[in-house]
């Protein structure tokens, strides 16, 4: 997912964006430490993803504080 799809999302949307790439992040964490993870470059998508939400979700934060 790119940061420009994001930016147009609510914070709503982006939480819960976040909370289901946490969810993903674990399975795959999971499936890793049973090694039933065929694709292991999946977890560090899934990582990455949840950092730019929460960076997007910051910088929201801090338009909306200085406004």
């Amino acid at each position: 997912m790119k940061a420009t799809e994001l930016k147009d999302k609510t914070p709503d949307q982006l939480r819960e964006e976040l909370a289901s790439l946490k969810k993903e992040s674990f399975n795959l964490r999971f499936q890793g430490a049973t090694n039933q993870l065929e694709n292991t470059s999946q977890i560090k998508t899934a990582r990455r993803s949840a950092a730019r939400v929460k960076t997007i979700l910051n910088q929201k934060a801090a338009e909306a504080a200085a406004e």
